[in-house]
């Protein structure tokens, strides 16, 4: 299984609209700054693409699709997993016209019953396209996921999780490896069912701690409870400094960054 991290920013990204209007002058760490020059800093809003024995699978269409896709030369999606309804996970999905066109075909997509209603009340031309189109809309067969599925050779799992007050947001078990990119807490039931991981990719905010995200004492400290194999750190802002606070990592803990691939 080959993992890419399209994005591994929050919904503002990195570097962030505020701190570029006043010249980078008040961003906290100057992370920001250091993104104009190396690309390890610059996070576009977070998404993840999972390739398994030939079927190209997305977790997330990010504000940042087009970007993305393009920075990766993605060639092909067959499914997408919606972790869930917030803005920056889900407001790419008119561009996967592109792949449904070439494609010819419609492509399908995974989340639950409330991410899946977001979606529906908020692309309503795609989901009920009006008779004369133009432009082109996506074509999607959408499933509400309540239990484990197999998409190509992925045991597909979904962990729910708290991320504040919205219902139906989930993490996905695939295989051995885990994508938890928000969340605030994880309950006794997701973290049975994520014991004997190989790989955990879990959200890291920041160092304060936040009403809807998890921080990086709380991260660390949902890997120890695990024990995975190993973890990779994703939905950063501007107040992580992916080479100085790298040294806070313990053993078989990284920030991931844009691009980064891995095998799994």
């Amino acid at each position: 299984m080959r993992l890419v991290f399209l994005g591994t920013g929050t919904s503002h990204g990195v570097p962030t609209i505020d701190c570029m209007i006043d010249h980078y002058a008040h961003c906290p760490r100057g992370v920001c700054h250091k993104a104009q020059n190396d690309p390890r800093y610059r996070r576009t809003r977070t998404s993840l693409w999972v390739c398994s024995d030939g079927f190209s699978l997305l977790i997330d269409t990010s504000q940042d699709f087009r970007q993305q896709v393009l920075a990766q030369q993605v060639r092909r999606i067959d499914a997408v997993l919606y972790t869930h309804g917030h803005a920056d996970h889900i407001y790419g999905l008119p561009d996967i016209r592109s792949y449904c066109r070439l494609q010819q075909g419609p492509i399908d997509i995974y989340g639950s019953a409330e991410t899946i209603d977001i979606l529906r009340r908020g692309f309503s031309y795609v989901f009920n396209p009006p008779p004369q189109v133009g432009g082109g809309i996506p074509q999607v067969r959408e499933h509400m996921l309540d239990g484990s599925l197999l998409l190509g050779n992925l045991r597909v799992e979904p962990i729910p999780v708290v991320h504040g007050p919205l219902q139906g947001c989930y993490g996905y078990r695939l295989n051995d490896v885990a994508y938890l990119p928000d969340v605030h807490e994880i309950g006794a039931e997701a973290m049975a069912r994520l014991q004997g991981l190989d790989l955990l990719i879990l959200n890291c905010l920041r160092f304060r701690r936040h009403a809807t995200h998890l921080s990086l004492e709380e991260s660390l400290a949902y890997i120890e409870a695990l024990r995975p194999r190993r973890s990779l750190l994703t939905h950063m802002t501007h107040d992580i400094d992916f080479e100085q606070d790298s040294a806070l990592l313990p053993a078989g803990v990284a920030f991931a960054h844009d691009g980064l691939e891995v095998e799994a």
